[in-house]
C-alpha cells in the first residue's frame, strides 16, 4: 500500500492496533474480500479475533479512507483497498467470478444520467451482473 497506514489513522485520531494491521494486510493481500473471508485470513495469525472485531475495524478503516466497499451480491459487502484504481465490478451470476474494469468505462452512461436526470453516480460502488465470457462459451457448447 502506498500510503502510510499509521499516519492516516493518526491524522483521524486513531492508532494502528495489531487487529487493524492484520485487517489491512488481509484486505490488501486478498483484493476483494467479505468480512467473513477477512476473518478467516486474520485468524491464521490471530485466532482470538472475532467477526465483530472485523466489522468494527472495517468501519474505522473506511471512515479514514483506507478501504472501501461494494455490494457485489446479495450477501455481505466486499471490501478492498482505496489505493486501487476506481473500478466497476463485473459479477458472473453463473460461476460467481468477479472481474473489474476501469470506472472510466462507464463515463458515457454516467454523463447521460447527469444530463438527463441530474443524477451524480458513484461508480466506486457499482457492480454489473451477467455472465462472464467463459460461462457464455460453455453455454454455447451445450
Amino acid at each position: 500500500m502506498s500510503r502510510d497506514w499509521d499516519e492516516v489513522l493518526r491524522e483521524h485520531g486513531f492508532r494502528i492496533t495489531p487487529q487493524r494491521q492484520l485487517v489491512l494486510e488481509a484486505v490488501n493481500s486478498l483484493g476483494h474480500a467479505t468480512p467473513e473471508t477477512l476473518l478467516a485470513e486474520v485468524q491464521k495469525t490471530a485466532g482470538a479475533v472475532n467477526l465483530s472485531t472485523i466489522y468494527r475495524t472495517l468501519e474505522v478503516l473506511e471512515q479514514v479512507g483506507l478501504v472501501t466497499h461494494a455490494h457485489i451480491g446479495h450477501g455481505a459487502p466486499t471490501y478492498h483497498s482505496v489505493d486501487e484504481d476506481p473500478h466497476i465490478h463485473l459479477v458472473c451470476d453463473t460461476c460467481s467470478k468477479v472481474n473489474s474494469i476501469p470506472a472510466e468505462s462507464a463515463d458515457v452512461f454516467v454523463q447521460l444520467l447527469r444530463d438527463q436526470v441530474g443524477f451524480e453516480t458513484d461508480v466506486a460502488h457499482v457492480s454489473v451482473h451477467g455472465q462472464c465470457a467463459e460461462c457464455l462459451e460453455r453455454m454455447k457448447l451445450l
